[in-house]
């Protein structure tokens, strides 16, 4: 099969949206996924119950398998390499199957499409973790959330890599992978430094995928844990508007090749972890929500907010979907679907 896009991780939350967004332009696409995460085989039931299975191709492998990877992508046009561990707590239990996933993975995937014989597009999902704790940025503390003292529009692609933890430098090796195959091949990569998406289809859990986790937690009955004051922050970004800058970035591949994009909802759709999260999701449920607390986990940033004035200017991307609009659709997702969880 030529001309189709190549998921890798396909079967995942963001994955999985991304396939039924192609899927339903009639676009061929082929999902490269173990399936070993929770949720991915229903994803896929899923996939296959909202269009012909025959529709789209799964290729059940690891990206840790060179000759695999290296098949799936030939005739690609697009690859969008999402596959990965995604959690800093394994990283921090398991370092070496970590970097094997998430760095040998990446330079496997990135040989594949230099083999491919297209030279496809090719869109890296890496992550704000790149920056690390930031530990040398003034914070100050507010009612309800804490803030950076300088940076009133967030934390742009200039920001120093500072790669804290094992999921952040094998996160980070794989940035910087995909950044240099543009420059030493030609490769037309693009790098999304994501910061913290959510939406339907995203069955969170306690170590990845926080806001989720707090409304499934929320809804099923399942105790909440907070790490720290609940104070920290991040920008949120919902799972259509992700869509919508993948679809700019390989739409606009001449101003896109070779950069690199901060990627979230932007100072205004930040929002306190606990503090601020915790008052919509009570008004959402008709009632309070006890929690625990513990001290901070290790490579937790106090404060990320993007700036994405890059991507708006570069891709013409803006969020469309504010932070208690796709609050609120994730919970009624969550509602509706209880059964999964």
């Amino acid at each position: 099969m030529n001309g189709f896009t190549l998921i890798t991780g396909g079967a995942g939350f963001i994955g999985a949206n991304y396939a039924a967004r192609c899927l339903a332009r009639g676009e061929k696409v082929v999902i490269f996924d173990n399936l070993s995460r929770r949720g991915a085989e229903l994803n896929i039931e899923w996939l296959s119950d909202r269009f012909e299975r025959r529709s789209f191709e799964l290729v059940k492998e690891d990206v840790r398998d060179a000759a695999a990877i290296k098949t799936a992508a030939r005739g690609a046009d697009r690859i969008l390499h999402l596959a990965g561990q995604v959690a800093v707590t394994t990283s921090v239990c398991d370092p070496r199957t970590d970097f094997e996933i998430n760095a040998g993975g990446t330079f496997n995937v990135l040989e594949a499409a230099r083999a491919s014989g297209r030279n496809p597009v090719f869109l890296y999902a890496s992550t704000n973790k790149v920056y690390g704790g930031m530990e040398d940025e003034q914070v100050i503390e507010q009612e309800t959330r804490l803030d950076y003292l300088d940076h009133p529009h967030g934390i742009n692609e200039n920001q120093a890599l500072d790669f804290h933890s094992p999921y952040g430098c094998s996160k980070g090796a794989g940035d910087q992978y995909t950044r240099d195959y543009f420059r030493i091949y030609g490769l037309p990569t693009v790098v999304f430094r994501q910061s913290c998406i959510y939406g339907s289809r995203q069955f969170g859990i306690e170590d990845q995928g926080w806001l989720a986790w707090f409304i499934i937690a929320a809804v099923t009955g399942k105790p909440i844990t907070i790490y720290g004051n609940g104070k920290q922050v991040r920008d949120v970004l919902f799972i259509d508007n992700l869509l919508d800058a993948y679809d700019a970035a390989f739409s606009r591949v001449e101003a896109s090749r070779g950069q690199v994009f901060n990627i979230g909802g932007g100072r205004e759709n930040s929002i306190s972890v606990w503090l601020e999260f915790r008052p919509i999701l009570e008004e959402l449920l008709g009632h309070s929500i006890k929690t625990r607390n513990r001290e901070w986990r290790p490579g937790d940033q106090p404060v990320y907010i993007s700036d994405i004035r890059k991507a708006r200017s570069v891709l013409g991307w803006e969020p469309r979907v504010t932070v208690k609009q796709g609050i609120r659709r994730l919970f009624d997702w969550v509602k509706e679907n209880q059964n999964l969880f």
